[in-house]
């Protein structure tokens, strides 16, 4: 117990250290969100790294609530759970063969649309459950956006495995960051309850897919909403 408590503390003096921890007005020139009195308006982002529309919305939420003023609040979470309380066994795009067959069509042509790379997974869904929990460890860190940026890189560009420590852990040291203290960390109970919890949160919230966006109690589900989203949030009429 005491090496455990070690090793977070270990981990918490990282993060407290980690080059891109700015203060406000540091932090402000970076994001190119004014400091004020405000709070500013916040979005939820509920996302898989096994989802591929999640892909295409990870890759542009950070720019694009940046140049609206919006602060994301990150919340990973598992639709495997949410299928099942459903009734399905798989992602639907799997379970209907016309379906998948739209949805590889369509990630082409969103992959363009955005200038985003996309090779076909050869093995869809993947499964994301680690990197998922440190994705949770992280949501209140700055580097929560690049570490997902890359996971979905690894899955759907580089058409990896990213449920194994070996894959995740360059990434985290490429950031700066205490890739084994991290990963054990993610692998401890606490964690795996943490994550559990969350995704029974996202199932009693309604939530059914995702990637899926809230505004206060404002769904809004899927790649194609995220602009919506964002735009309700920074108070426009959508």
């Amino acid at each position: 117990m005491r090496m455990r408590q070690r090793a977070c503390q270990n981990v918490n003096d990282a993060w407290s250290t980690y080059p891109l921890d700015l203060n406000a007005s540091e932090h402000s020139a970076m994001t190119g969100l004014t400091v004020t009195s405000e709070p500013p308006p916040e979005i939820e982002f509920w996302f898989e790294f096994g989802s591929n529309y999640s892909y295409l919305s990870v890759m542009r939420i950070e720019d694009e609530a940046r140049r609206r003023g919006v602060r994301i609040v990150w919340k990973p979470f598992l639709l495997g759970p949410i299928f099942r309380a459903l009734g399905m066994e798989n992602s639907p795009f799997v379970l209907q063969k016309e379906k998948g067959a739209y949805v590889r069509q369509d990630m082409v042509r969103q992959c363009r649309k955005y200038g985003l790379q996309w090779v076909q997974p050869s093995t869809f869904p993947r499964l994301g459950v680690l990197p998922l929990r440190v994705a949770l460890l992280g949501v209140d860190q700055p580097w929560i956006g690049t570490f997902c940026r890359q996971v979905m890189k690894l899955n759907f560009v580089l058409d990896e495995d990213i449920n194994q420590p070996n894959r995740l852990a360059p990434i985290l040291t490429e950031l700066g960051l205490p890739a084994s203290d991290i990963l054990d960390q993610a692998k401890a109970e606490p964690t795996k309850t943490r994550l559990r919890e969350q995704t029974e949160q996202a199932r009693a919230r309604g939530i059914f897919g995702a990637p899926t966006f809230f505004v206060g109690t404002e769904m809004f589900w899927g790649n194609d909403r995220m602009d919506d989203a964002l735009l309700f949030a920074s108070g426009q009429k959508v």
